[in-house]
């Protein structure tokens, strides 16, 4: 099965793309904005997901949202030594471990 779409190295994103991620929607009896900030860390590079970050911040949301498994993002990368860069951008956003 082809991609629809193909994979772009490199690209630049721009605001208004970094943005939309903050309009995703959860599903029934998820947190959004654990969420957004989920699918953003799973779909951005680290420094997209620290432009996103602020763009979450300034709309007042909350960087210590518990997913379902009432663990923040914080808490969950600060198992995953791959995910070091993110961590500190959402420590230093005011995330809790």
């Amino acid at each position: 099965m082809a991609l629809a779409q193909p994979a772009k190295f490199g690209e630049a994103w721009s605001d208004e793309r970094i943005a939309a991620w903050l309009n995703l929607q959860p599903a029934a009896g998820e947190n959004p904005d654990f969420h957004v900030l989920w699918r953003a860390y799973q779909g951005m590079r680290a420094y997209d997901f620290e432009r996103f970050t602020q763009l979450f911040l300034e709309q007042g949301r909350d960087i210590n949202a518990p997913g379902l498994g009432g663990e923040s993002l914080t808490t969950i990368l600060s198992r995953h030594r791959c995910s070091v860069d993110f961590l500190h951008i959402l420590i230093d956003a005011g995330g809790r471990a």
